[in-house]
Formats: structure tokens, sequence, C-alpha cells
């Protein structure tokens, strides 16, 4: 198992139930490599990581793989910088927001 698959598999025990009201799915792009794209799934009462990407999703992600492990383990938290610098990327700012809090990052 890599590094980031027992980070994602880390995520599951950290999910807070009923942070969501309907399911909502993000797409992870966390790389070009293999297995660095996942698609993640959560609804009111649980989440489910998939490898692969999703056509239509409600919130991409891009970044690398080295900064989503540091961003789950509390290492980095990303500013304005990094988002205009495209360290990080995203289609709904809100919906990241969202993410963070549902999994305490």
């Amino acid at each position: 198992m890599t590094q980031l698959q027992s980070t994602l598999e880390s995520l599951k025990s950290r999910f807070k139930a009923g942070s969501y009201e309907e399911t909502v799915t993000y797409y992870l792009s966390l790389g070009d490599g293999e297995g660095e794209k996942w698609t993640l799934t959560v609804t009111p009462d649980s989440c489910h990581f998939t490898p692969g990407k999703i056509e239509v999703a409600d919130c991409v992600l891009k970044t690398s793989a080295d900064l989503f492990v540091k961003l789950v383990n509390g290492s980095w938290k990303p500013d304005a910088k990094d988002f205009i610098m495209g360290k990080i990327k995203t289609s709904d700012v809100l919906l990241l927001r969202k993410l963070q809090e549902a999994f305490g990052l």
C-alpha cells in the first residue's frame, strides 16, 4: 500500500457523519501517475474512495500526492498564495472547505 493509499484509508475513520445533507462527489487528481486519481463519494452517513477518474464531479481537487498527504497529516494548510501559484486547484472552494471540515483537515 502506498503512502497516498494509506492516507486515504485513514480519512475514512476521520469522517464526521452528518456533515453532508446529500451525496457529494469529489474527483481528486493528485498527480499523473498510476494510483493518483481518486473519486470520493460522501453521503450523510459515510464516505467511500474509488480509484480512478469520474467524468462529472461536484468538486474537483488538483494538487500533488505529496501535498495532499501533508494536508491530511496537518503539516500543510493551503493559503491564498498556494492557490495563486497553482499548488492546489479546485472547481468549488465552498465544497473544498466542506471537505476540510467533514474530515477535520
